[in-house]
């Protein structure tokens, strides 16, 4: 029996991956699933680059700008949805094409999300309230007493990471990575096609300024606008998305436009860098492509993907 196909397309942001990924499903009968984390809100058109609507109406795509950025919405949220939409593919006898830049998105599917269990709320917050107490140093200390196999995987300076894992071993008596060496992948039995669009820097840089020009022209400042007056949470993931400090600096006139403008271009070429130095961790076997013609990457791709 033939395996059902997946084709995972990532890439570093401003790397071409939209373009690429209407042209192979126009090229294959297939349908587009969104793997980037800030293309889900509603609130972001704009700043997070997602396709337009010309190019919805070409191909079907899911998972774009369909969750309110209020709501917290994670790697196994989205998974579960992913799995749906997958299954209305197969269904419709199209080719799911899942495209985006979230590294922990595409690890969800290749390598699957451990089954910790939920951590509740009291459990949460006593961490939270000892890390702010001890600082992140002492904390790190004490989490390495706890759970040994943190050392040299977990930064001391990278709280988030050391805060779940200390609140995993306090509730489960288990360190956090006997649950991760127990993980599969739930698509071991599809043919999964992964394929990493690898932009050379120079392309990449010139995308980046050319991108955050068309943003300001799209009027990414109102978009700024309506989220600051919808007070989602600052600690939810979408506060993180560049543009939102930069453009609240110029709104409060710290910084003049043209200053708001190069801080968005280094903070998005540091976000690129960051991508790329994790796909070379993560990624090492995918398949690494790029044409500066569209035609002959188009090619390149359905080789690989046929």
């Amino acid at each position: 029996m033939l395996k059902k196909k997946i084709i995972l397309l990532a890439g570093p942001t401003a790397s071409g991956k939209s373009k690429l990924a209407l042209d192979l499903a126009k090229n294959i009968k297939g349908e587009i699933i969104n793997a980037d984390s800030m293309q889900a809100y509603k609130e972001f058109s704009i700043l997070s680059s997602r396709p337009s609507d010309q190019d919805e109406q070409k191909v079907k795509h899911h998972l774009y700008g369909f969750i309110s950025a209020k709501k917290l919405f994670s790697t196994g949220a989205w998974l579960k949805l992913v799995k749906i939409k997958i299954k209305h593919c197969y269904k419709h006898k199209k080719i799911p094409i899942i495209v985006g830049g979230t590294g922990l998105y595409f690890n969800a599917i290749t390598k699957g999300i451990s089954k910790i269990p939920n951590i509740d709320l009291k459990t949460r917050n006593k961490v939270r309230t000892l890390y702010r107490e001890l600082g992140y140093k002492r904390f790190y200390d004490r989490l390495l007493k706890i759970d040994p196999k943190v050392k040299n995987r977990i930064l001391p300076s990278d709280s988030q990471r050391s805060q779940r894992a200390y609140e995993v071993m306090i509730k489960t008596k288990k360190s956090i990575y006997d649950w991760i060496l127990n993980t599969k992948s739930d698509f071991k039995n599809y043919e999964i096609k992964e394929i990493f669009l690898d932009t050379p820097r120079n392309v990449l840089l010139k995308n980046i300024s050319l991108r955050t020009d068309l943003m300001f022209k799209k009027n990414c400042i109102d978009e700024v606008k309506h989220f600051n007056s919808i007070k989602v949470t600052k600690s939810y993931s979408a506060n993180k998305l560049i543009g939102i400090r930069e453009i609240n600096e110029y709104l409060k006139g710290t910084i003049t436009l043209k200053r708001c403008k190069e801080l968005i271009n280094i903070k998005t070429r540091q976000y690129a860098k960051r991508q790329n130095t994790w796909a070379r961790g993560h990624m090492s076997n995918w398949n690494k492509l790029y044409s500066k013609d569209s035609e002959v990457l188009l090619k390149k791709v359905l080789k690989v993907v046929s």
